[in-house]
């Protein structure tokens, strides 16, 4: 059988490893996980950029340039300016491939993991079996966890709770049964004016929730929640960023989880 290297992310370790074996590059945790699920154990997968950065600021360094030397695919989200600059500096001849939107969301998960599949299949047609039915039980999973986690928030009561949120949360937290009353972009890119204007709509609201994104930072959220005098949440999009978040299904319910304790006061 002929073993897959899939480095995900920027490495060097794996390269020498998998010498000769066809490569798969990806830029973050999430589709580092999603690969490694579908490909099963005759797959290497290597994540380099942590969990804890937002991949659309990470800094290129001369060594980033070997994981794509090889590479016949590289994978990315689309949030990523960077990947095109780094497989040019390369001169690698890989198919760069966007899979663009969320993941925060069971069905969104389950949408990449097709994705992959059927990427995975087209390349090395031999596995498309295995690749088929690792996918199914995975998806399997990412749904009867969805199913779980909707069910826990009807009993807990989350509907009618009006809460702010980091956009890049809010179809998650929607999805779950909040009101999301007042949304808010990258906190780099808002000012003291936005920062009032925000407590006043979020006041106005009756927010009792202010919910934060690791990634992007956290420290407006923090004033934010002291402006509406409402409970500061910090969700995560990535998997590894915060304890108890190894994988993706972790990582969901994590968030589910710290949103549901943070309600529990309000009752």
């Amino acid at each position: 059988m002929k073993r897959i290297a899939l480095l995900v992310g920027i490495g060097l370790l794996c390269i020498g490893a998998a010498a000769g074996a066809e490569t798969v590059v990806s830029t973050h945790a999430v589709l580092g996980e999603f690969v490694r699920m579908v490909g099963g154990e005759e797959t290497e997968v290597v994540t380099i950029i942590p969990s804890g950065f937002c991949p659309s600021h990470y800094d290129l360094s001369p060594s980033d340039l070997a994981a794509v030397l090889d590479a016949s695919v590289i994978l990315y989200s689309g949030f990523e300016p960077w990947i095109e600059t780094l497989a040019d500096a390369a001169g690698s001849a890989a198919a760069v491939i966007q899979l663009p939107g969320e993941w925060n969301m069971p069905e969104a998960a389950a949408g990449k993991v097709e994705a992959i599949r059927d990427l995975l299949a087209e390349r090395f047609p031999s596995r498309a079996d295995e690749f088929e039915a690792n996918a199914g039980a995975y998806i399997e999973e990412l749904r009867s966890l969805g199913e779980a986690l909707q069910e826990q928030a009807e009993s807990v009561g989350v509907s009618g709770i009006a809460v702010v949120c980091m956009e890049w949360q809010a179809d998650f937290v929607s999805w779950l049964g909040f009101d999301v009353a007042v949304t808010y972009g990258i906190p780099e890119g808002l000012s003291l004016r936005d920062l009032v204007a925000l407590a006043e709509a979020g006041r106005a609201a009756d927010a009792q929730l202010v919910i934060d994104n690791l990634q992007s930072g956290v420290d407006f959220g923090a004033k934010l929640a002291r402006e509406v005098g409402a409970v500061h949440v910090v969700l995560s999009n990535f998997p590894g960023a915060m304890p108890y978040t190894a994988t993706v299904l972790d990582l969901l319910t994590r968030n589910a989880e710290a949103l549901f304790s943070a309600i529990e006061p309000l009752e």
